[in-house]
């Protein structure tokens, strides 16, 4: 044996003990698994920072209810809250928040990963698994590149939306250079993460006609929320169309973006004419302000949780509208919530086959395999169980409308943040209920299931083929 390979294996000063092998395996021996233990490890530390004395504007200490669920409501980034953010929080607690939603909309174990990557310069073979499970890369050679790519992604986005915020802010309401660049910083974040927290009451109600606000705002919304694997294909073929001349998107990135631009175009349609009239929500403004809402509106409910109008003051059908759009959510492997976009053109793929007699579902020139149709009506169904179990146990524990009580359990599992204005008014089961739904939507029912799920099991015989009467 040579010298190198005798001081390249370990020996048994430097070997894990058998406990400590024993805690690796519980917490890292499925990538899901990981994912989970991390987002509930940084919930639980923002708990505790919240509670601090430091944390609240008159130097008391929070409960814990309230702490846990700005936590969970920050790393989940999904902006209910049940104590306004900008008033009862100090600057170190709006600092915590702040640091929260960000670690939750860059992925915890993404930033794992990095930080793993910036310091030894190397991933390991699970460190790699760990951030290929929560970037949905495609590859294990690509997560380096992967993870690199949604860092730059991140600054460059909120740096360039927070300096157009800032602006317009320091020299179009005359805030103080510092306020002006914290608002403008705090809300740029916020929105790219998706995450809808705000320093304002009535979260972005005061710029609903400032295009210089929120456009910007749902421009971060939405390239946050399409998703990081279609960010990093589009800046990857643009290189490559600079060297070949030629430009071939993947299956994913056409779904996306196109289903992604019809659900926009349709939520504002339906907006506008659904609150054209409505004196509470657009009536008072000019035509092409009452379209500039409704678009910001159709934005939001993709998973941000801004709003521009009181979303209280909304019809009973664009609630409902709402939800659906809650429901669907962004892209994948974004910052947004709900079941995804992708999810949600696969189910109209195979619907559309099925109506057509096709024996085989297909989108785009490309056919999909079997396993993506389970995959996609497993994460639909799940979702579905989710929102109406929540939405049934909260109406036992609220005395609140329906619709509304609807709303806030599809916003808390999609993740968006928008409310009808009960948060505040949930008791503390209410509230704990909405904290495991946020958690739940977060993470993902798949994921949740598959990190929970104590072995896999692998049938090695094919049953007996019978079709059952459908319908």
């Amino acid at each position: 044996m040579t010298g190198r390979a005798a001081a390249a294996r370990p020996t048994k000063a430097t070997r894990p003990s058998r406990a400590a092998r024993g805690w690796q395996s519980l917490f890292t021996a499925h990538p899901a698994r990981t994912v989970v233990t991390g987002f509930s490890a940084v919930i639980l530390l923002g708990t505790v920072l919240l509670m601090l004395p430091a944390a609240s504007e008159d130097g008391s200490s929070a409960d814990f209810v309230t702490a846990l669920f700005t936590s969970t409501s920050a790393v989940c980034v999904t902006g209910l809250v049940v104590v306004d953010t900008g008033t009862y929080w100090s600057g170190f607690g709006e600092g915590v928040v702040l640091a929260l939603f960000q670690v939750g909309g860059f992925g915890i174990m993404t930033m794992a990963s990095l930080l793993g990557l910036l310091i030894s310069g190397k991933l390991g073979l699970r460190m790699q698994l760990t951030a290929q499970a929560e970037t949905k890369s495609l590859g294990i050679g690509d997560v380096r590149k992967v993870l690199l790519g949604v860092a730059g992604c991140t600054l460059m986005v909120e740096l360039a939306v927070g300096a157009v915020l800032a602006l317009r802010l320091r020299f179009g309401y005359g805030e103080s250079i510092w306020d002006a660049s914290y608002l403008g910083f705090f809300h740029a974040v916020s929105a790219f993460n998706n995450a809808g927290f705000g320093l304002h009451a009535d979260s972005l109600t005061r710029y609903a006609q400032d295009p210089w606000v929120t456009l910007p705002v749902a421009v971060a919304v939405i390239l946050g929320g399409i998703g990081f694997p279609v960010l990093l294909e589009l800046l990857r073929h643009r290189r490559r169309r600079q060297l070949t001349g030629r430009r071939r998107w993947s299956l994913h990135f056409r779904l996306t973006v196109l289903t992604t631009a019809i659900l926009l175009a349709l939520g504002t349609v339906l907006t506008c004419a659904l609150e054209w009239g409505n004196d509470g929500t657009l009536g008072p403004f000019d035509w092409h302000k009452k379209i500039l809402a409704g678009f910001f509106h159709s934005a939001m409910s993709r998973t941000a949780g801004f709003n521009s109008v009181d979303i209280g003051a909304m019809t009973d059908a664009t609630l409902l509208m709402t939800c659906m759009l809650m429901f669907v959510g962004g892209g994948s492997a974004g910052t947004a919530g709900g079941i995804k976009v992708s999810t949600f053109a696969v189910l109209g793929a195979a619907m559309l086959a099925e109506v057509r007699g096709e024996p085989h579902s297909g989108v785009m020139g490309r056919k999909l395999a079997p396993h993506v149709l389970r995959q996609a009506l497993t994460v639909a169904l799940a979702g579905v169980g989710f929102v109406m179990t929540a939405t049934l146990a909260l109406l036992v524990v609220v005395d609140k409308p329906f619709e509304q009580v609807l709303f806030e359990a599809v916003s808390a599992f999609g993740t968006v943040g928008l409310s009808t204005g009960i948060t505040a008014d949930l008791p503390t089961v209410g509230r704990l209920i909405v904290i495991v739904l946020m958690f739940v939507g977060r993470l993902g029912p798949v994921t949740l299931v598959s990190a929970l799920a104590l072995r896999e099991r692998t049938r090695r015989y094919q049953l007996p083929e019978e079709r059952p009467v459908i319908g």
